[in-house]
This record gives structure tokens, C-alpha cells and sequence, in this order.
């Protein structure tokens, strides 16, 4: 049956365009074969698919080092910030799940990502230090800014002053993480 059906489709491509028979013949097989990209075809191209089908690698950081971006033509100078004008953007490498067809390299680079990494930072918890445990400089502890939260801890808040302004300049989203991390979204 299976020998009948392969007769068929060699008499039906021998009439027809061949062109056209071999861009639908390719589809199932490796897209890297295919002649010619069909925008009314089944196939997207590769860089249009959503992030959930591909692999990109995480941002490289220069470490305020402008020259070395420039040099690389991406990266990223600095990380975080709270307003989306602030997040600096830039360009990574993204490459197409083993499994997933589409037209085109299946490895290319996607523009826009924004430069920001989360850490073990969660704004809830650090909230709740810094009301409760505020005075002990706990919640600078937890931010990774030893040098404040030992004077912190010294003073005991700053007898209570350095402590309420702590508490507004976390409410404000003053006061961020000191390896420049966003605040983790999970909690």
C-alpha cells in the first residue's frame, strides 16, 4: 500500500510544478532543504517564534564596562531598575527547541531582551525584616549591604530614626538589592 501511495505522489509531482512539490515535500523533512520561504505555508520563521519555543542565553554582562559593549555590539552596561525606561535592552542569542519546524537558522539573535537578573531577593520578606527587625539592621543584612547594617545594628536604627526612613525608602523603591538585581517576582 505504502509502495502504491509513493507511485502516486511521483506521477502527481511529475505533472505538477516541481518547485512547489518540493517545498511541500520538504516540510516534513529538515527546513535547512527547503528552497524557498512561503509566507502562506505552515512554516513561521525562526526568529518569529514565541520565547516558549526557543533557548536563549542569558545576557552578557560588561560590569559598567561601555568599551567592551561597544566592541560586541550587546550586552549589557548595568542591570535592573524599577521603571521600564529605565531597563537598559539588548540582543542574545536565541536557538529553536530540537523539536519545533520553522523556516530559516535556527540559531539567531533576538533584539530587545531587558538586562535584568533576579536574585534571592523578595520584597515581602525584606519588607517584613525591616519593620520588625529594622533596628537590628536586619533588613540591610538581607539586601547584601554589610557596612550599613553593621553601623545599623551599632546604633540600634539610628535610636529609631534610621530605621522608619529604611522602611520608607523600601516602600519608595529607594532602597534595591546591592548586586543590582530586580526583586524576585515569586515569592
Amino acid at each position: 500500500m505504502r509502495l502504491y501511495l509513493a507511485l502516486i505522489v511521483t506521477i502527481i509531482c511529475s505533472l505538477w510544478n516541481r518547485n512547489r512539490c518540493l517545498v511541500h515535500a520538504s516540510a516534513n523533512r529538515s527546513i535547512d532543504q527547503q528552497l524557498e520561504y512561503r509566507p502562506d505555508g505552515p512554516l513561521v520563521m525562526c526568529k518569529f517564534l514565541p520565547k516558549e519555543f526557543i533557548e536563549c542565553e542569558d545576557p552578557v554582562d560588561h560590569k559598567g564596562n561601555k568599551t567592551a559593549k561597544d566592541e560586541t555590539g550587546f550586552g549589557c552596561i548595568k542591570f535592573g531598575g524599577s521603571r521600564y525606561e529605565d531597563v537598559e535592552k539588548t540582543k542574545v542569542s536565541c536557538t529553536v527547541l530540537p523539536d519545533i519546524e520553522c523556516y530559516g537558522s535556527r540559531t539567531f539573535f533576538r533584539e530587545g531582551v531587558p538586562c535584568i537578573k533576579y536574585s534571592d531577593h523578595y520584597f515581602a520578606t525584606t519588607l517584613l525584616y525591616s519593620i520588625l527587625l529594622g533596628f537590628l539592621g536586619m533588613d540591610r543584612f538581607c539586601l547584601g549591604q554589610t557596612g550599613t547594617a553593621v553601623g545599623k545594628l551599632l546604633t540600634l536604627g539610628g535610636m529609631g530614626v534610621w530605621w522608619i526612613v529604611d522602611v520608607i525608602l523600601l516602600v519608595t523603591n529607594s532602597l534595591q538589592p546591592e548586586d543590582g538585581s530586580n526583586w524576585n517576582p515569586y515569592v
